[in-house]
């Protein structure tokens, strides 16, 4: 599930642009030929797709209910009934009014409009919207509200919940079990915090690394995958035929994303699936059949196509195979207004996917419009009513299991409440162990760890006492930016893990993250990786690990050319080109997104205090790490399979953990930076130019420094920030118009970005700032643009510190600017004496300080 908004009806393609990446990197030389030069049909034949039966006996009881439910039903409820709504834009009154089946909180969405939410508040509003859905004083059936959330690792959305690792590290322990136990404690928080669904498990199977929902995703095997997902699901939901099925301690699972999800073509997310019906069967589809079989009651229809066709319109996948050939007898719902991707659709109008065999819309700000479209579209024969039908007995089916009608308001419920369950000690024990056995050991040099904790032991990188950049996406905001580690009441960061085992043990750490020390330590802990993303925000064109930015390969090459060993943990949701950092290493630890317990990587790193091992490394590689930044599709199984460290791949203390020099030749041009980036270190990234245009006069490019405007309006110079003149500092004369821009070699198309949560992000300081008129401004051609005046907002911010700030696409779009034809990412105008300091441009959702647009 997702939580962006989008044009009704456009499909709305990933830009993840490194301009002036050639065509055949972008091509990646490793990609499977076929895939470049075949067009698979869209044929399917159901017949030839697993028989799978589903685990439930026919309950003659639970179909007189539901019938007899259905019987007593307008239309209006019926309609209702199909429609899912985003509690950003509905109310409890609209339950009352339009009857509608569920409600979900997207990744930004929280009670009351409000940043962050504890349970209290995610209950209270849970009881409000039971109640509207019971009352009846206006007319209706009384159908108790389904509360769908992204519970993915841990109950997420609330604060003070217990954050499990993401799924790529989940696969690296090959332990279902130790899944099941964390499904089963996601399913109690939720439940003390009025959740009764949760979109989960993700049962992809990530072919593309480059992918950004790739972390969702337990691994690149099917095989990995498919021991996951029943064991997944009996976690969240209970075991079929046991009494904890689908009790008050359990929520109802949702299967996701059908289908193919995890195949795009260049790992595109919402992307097209470009395989083979035998490739989407045997690989995309290997989660679905022990799903169906554990009981999952739903399954979310995925945003992709496969070849052309998307897949939430898609009857013959829908239908034919899933509900009728594999059985599955629960409801299929969308995703964040994926039925308007249909061609022919809109986000308020579309009985393609219904009739196709989608049982609920996602429609989060659509649902009105789409409420009205649809009572009259079944009126009209369009929707036959008996598919209309069907649809409701199914969620009805679901309802009725769950024991909706019998529970009561979710504060009355068993576990309604029972807050001392979230984030509690026993939970974050099963988290600590989660972390323990995910880790992957690539490098050990000369067995350097574990490590004596009762050393001088210094702790650095920006990801060591970083909650939020450990957790990753959908982490309290969908994007998982935004937080700090007081967000976290329950959490431990890497270094608060590290720090309290080393002085327990006598010894003495110190916390650094640029690595500066007081005085020389023994050894050094980096930890580093990327930062936050969700979704469409993390697809990269290539599998370098933050090109362009060398900051955490210089830190470790520092500390080493100082004669300190160095223990590299390396915090990312996929495998990375890191070569160049793993060569600068004595040892090198794949800790991907461990969640909120970093205590459970300072478990395996020291020993104890009388120097015994206190856990072994337990993780093996779910996914195959790539030999160069361009070695992608890279699946164990493919044709010329040469990884540079192998699926199942992991040490353990007792190995030989040397390794030979590995190759630092990339495979990408000179000048590339991350994808979304314009200025990195001072400097235009790849592709783009960085020019002067004063009051008269045509723009300057700047390719050297200090440069100004012909007319002496502007003047740029070198100035040091993180490292020798890796900024600029602009100064104004004050006496004419002058600005500071970066024009695109190529138009870039930011038209998803904009709908989505994506900000301009610049690392400033403002030194001077006279009254004047300042505008930050985006163009898109010669007589196309916006300028949004920025004077007010900056005035506010301190002075002399350097700050991230941000301004939405939206205020550019809503300005004037064509998102889908920029070729002027970012512009800085005035007419003022001001004097600004920048260093970083880049499209992110990680600001410190947020530019609001200005009121129309």
């Amino acid at each position: 599930m997702r939580f962006v908004f989008r044009d009704a009806g456009v499909p709305l393609c990933a830009v993840a642009l490194v301009v002036g990446l050639s065509a055949g990197v972008l091509g990646l030389a490793h990609a499977d030929a076929a895939r470049q030069v075949v067009r698979f049909d869209t044929t399917v034949h159901p017949a030839l797709w697993p028989k799978v039966r589903w685990p439930l006996a026919r309950d003659a009881a639970l179909e007189q209910r539901v019938q007899t439910l259905l019987s007593k039903m307008s239309l209006r409820d019926k309609v209702g009934q199909v429609i899912q709504a985003d509690i950003g834009s509905v109310t409890p009154d609209d339950v009352r009014k339009y009857r509608l089946g569920s409600i979900l909180a997207g990744g930004n969405s929280k009670p009351s409009g409000a940043r962050l939410a504890g349970p209290a508040k995610w209950l209270a509003l849970s009881d409000a919207y039971y109640r509207a859905s019971m009352d009846t004083s206006h007319g209706g059936v009384a159908i108790p509200v389904l509360f769908g959330v992204d519970a993915v690792h841990g109950d997420n959305d609330v604060l003070g919940s217990t954050i499990f690792p993401q799924n790529s590290a989940m696969g690296a322990t090959r332990d279902p079990e130790l899944v099941r136990e964390i499904g089963t404690a996601t399913a109690q928080e939720a439940r003390a915090a009025g959740i009764n669904w949760t979109f989960a498990p993700t049962i992809t199977v990530p072919r593309d690394d480059r992918w950004g929902r790739t972390y969702e995703g337990y691994s690149e095997s099917p095989k990995v995958v498919a021991s996951y997902a029943g064991a997944a699901v009996e976690g969240l939901q209970g075991k079929p035929g046991t009494p904890q099925f689908l009790d008050s301690s359990h929520v109802i699972a949702t299967a996701k994303h059908f289908l193919g999800d995890g195949s795009t073509k260049d790992g595109k997310d919402q992307g097209d699936a470009e395989i083979s019906e035998k490739t989407l069967r045997d690989v995309a589809n290997a989660g679905y059949p022990p799903a169906i079989t554990a009981g999952v009651q739903t399954v979310m229809a995925s945003f992709s196509s496969w070849n052309g066709v998307k897949m939430t319109g898609n009857k013959a996948l829908l239908t034919d195979v899933l509900k009728d050939r594999m059985d599955f007898q629960g409801f299929v719902v969308g995703d964040w207004n994926g039925h308007g991707q249909i061609p022919g659709c809109s986000n308020v109008d579309c009985p393609q996917a219904i009739n196709a065999g989608l049982d609920m819309y996602m429609a989060p700000d659509s649902w009105r419009g789409l409420y009205e479209h649809t009572l009259a579209e079944v009126k009209s024969g369009v929707i036959p009513m008996a598919r209309l039908d069907d649809a409701v007995a199914r969620i009805l089916r679901v309802k009725f299991r769950l024991g909706l009608f019998d529970q009561g308001a979710p504060s009355a419920q068993p576990l309604g409440g029972k807050f001392n369950l979230i984030g509690s000690a026993a939970h974050r024990a099963l988290a600590r162990r989660a972390v323990r056995e995910s880790l992957v050991l690539l490098k050990n040099e000369h067995h350097l760890l574990p490590l004596d904790p009762k050393q001088h032991i210094l702790v650095a990188g920006d990801g060591a006492n970083s909650i939020p950049k450990q957790s990753g996406g959908w982490t309290l905001t969908w994007q998982g930016t935004g937080t700090t580690n007081a967000d976290f009441p329950h959490g431990e960061s890497i270094w608060s893990g590290i720090d309290a085992q080393v002085k327990a043990a006598g010894g003495s750490a110190e916390l650094s993250v640029d690595g500066k020390y007081t005085h020389k330590p023994d050894v050094a802990i980096v930890v580093y990786g990327e930062n936050p993303y969700a979704e469409f925000q993390g697809d990269v064109p290539t599998l370098a690990f933050a090109p362009g930015d060398p900051t955490d390969l210089d830190l470790i090459r520092r500390l080493r050319a100082q004669g300190i060993p160095v223990v590299s943990v390396f915090l990312s949701g996929r495998p990375l080109w890191v070569n160049p950092e793993i060569n600068a290493s004595n040892a090198f630890v794949a800790a991907w997104l461990p969640g909120s317990e970093g205590a459970g990587v300072a478990d395996v790193l020291l020993r104890n205090a009388s120097g015994k091992v206190q856990y072994d490394f337990h993780g093996k590689l779910a996914y195959s790490w790539p030999r160069t930044a361009v070695q992608t599709p890279l699946n164990v199984g493919q044709k010329d399979y040469h990884p540079q460290f192998a699926f199942g791949y992991g040490l353990t203390y007792e190995d030989n953990g040397d390794l030979g020099k590995l190759s630092e030749v990339s495979g990408l041009p000179a000048n590339v930076a991350a994808p979304g980036v314009y200025l990195q270190r001072g400097k235009p990234a790849g592709g783009l130019a960085l020019t002067l245009s004063g009051a008269s006069g045509s723009p300057v490019d700047v390719t050297a420094m200090p440069a100004a405007t012909p007319d002496g309006s502007l003047k740029v110079a070198a100035e040091d920030y993180q490292r020798q003149e890796d900024a600029r500092r602009l100064a104004w004369s004050g006496t004419g118009a002058a600005t500071f821009a970066l024009h695109a070699i190529k138009p870039l198309n930011l038209d998803r970005q904009t709908n989505g949560d994506v900000q301009l992000v610049a690392t400033i300081k403002i030194d001077a700032l006279a009254p004047g008129r300042v505008t930050l401004g985006m163009d898109c051609g010669r007589t196309c643009g916006a300028s949004v005046p920025v004077d007010a907002a900056l005035a506010a911010l301190p002075k002399g510190q350097w700050l991230r700030v941000g301004m939405s696409l939206k205020c550019f779009h809503d300005a004037g600017a064509n998102m889908a034809r920029i070729d002027v990412p970012f512009r800085l105008e005035t007419a003022a004496r001001d004097t600004i300091s920048i260093t970083h441009v880049a499209l992110g959702t990680n600001a410190d300080h947020v530019l609001h647009c200005p009121k129309s």
